[in-house]
């Protein structure tokens, strides 16, 4: 560093470093797999690592798209998530409102129980939530997933939404309200948009949550016809080998919705939008 600089310079020089070695811990091993699913096969297990795919290759994406029922995969996984997703979202609504705007019985033993059950490994719940949807007849059914995923989801889905829910200033519904507003109207015009930076964080837990499970779609599915994405990764390791490169391609694959969905609602991250409604 320049001795000329200052110590604030010098403080954002050396936080600007740190980040940069952060961040590029938290991505090589993206890059990696990106890297390797278009290596040749023969350069995937060389003892010299090759850096920079080259020749690139398309064979590995050709073998994993090639294996069969796919698209079948795709739309349970698909299927799965999003019902999981706008139910959660839909019910977390709900409740947070509720548990931020009223006051009745039982209001501090419910959100002592919303912490306490994300304290819970989801490994622990394995065999009672299988018991569960074997006693309702939901084994090997899309819905019992469904269910399953929201059993996770709804917990911190609605402690989330009732913080944002207690940071909007009760004075807007009420001049809502004032203005000729129903009570509806003001839900939707009102509080709905202010919501939208904690609607999507959670979204966005909901969405990675449901997407990336293996164990619960492994466990309560038995037939191939109902299996996610996730366990269809799994069929590129048999009992004679691992197909390594069809694998990592596979992997890039799944990985794409997850990053189309974040790019579509990251703008709405941006918070501040209770500041700006009260301007005027």
């Amino acid at each position: 560093m320049s001795p000329s600089m200052t110590p604030a310079r010098r403080r954002r020089a050396a936080n600007n470093g740190i980040a940069v070695v952060v961040s590029a811990v938290m991505i090589f091993p993206v890059y990696w797999m990106l890297a390797t699913a278009f290596k040749q096969r023969g350069h995937i297990l060389s003892a010299v690592p090759q850096f920079f795919p080259w020749p690139i290759s398309l064979e590995n994406f050709r073998r994993a798209l090639g294996k069969p029922h796919f698209w079948v995969f795709v739309g349970n996984s698909l299927t799965v998530t999003l019902s999981s997703v706008v139910l959660s979202l839909v019910i977390a609504l709900f409740a947070a409102i509720a548990i931020a705007r009223f006051r009745f019985h039982g209001r501090r033993a419910l959100m002592a129980v919303l912490v306490l059950v994300q304290m819970v490994p989801m490994s622990a719940m394995v065999i009672p939530v299988y018991l569960m949807l074997r006693s309702i007849n939901a084994l090997d059914y899309l819905p019992g997933l469904v269910l399953t995923y929201m059993t996770f989801v709804l917990p911190f889905t609605i402690w989330t939404l009732r913080g944002f829910v207690e940071g909007v200033p009760v004075e807007l519904e009420e001049a809502a309200l004032v203005d000729g507003c129903g009570r509806l109207q003001m839900y939707v015009r009102v509080l709905l948009p202010l919501l939208m930076p904690g609607i999507v964080a959670t979204s966005i837990f909901a969405f990675v949550n449901a997407w990336d499970d293996y164990l619960f779609a492994y466990v309560i599915m038995k037939s191939q016809a109902n299996y996610t994405l996730p366990v269809w990764l799994v069929s590129f390791k048999t009992a004679e080998s691992v197909d390594y490169g069809a694998m990592i391609a596979a992997s890039t694959i799944f990985s794409i919705p997850v990053l189309v969905f974040f790019l579509l609602v990251q703008r709405r991250l941006v918070g501040g939008m209770t500041s700006g409604a009260v301007k005027g």
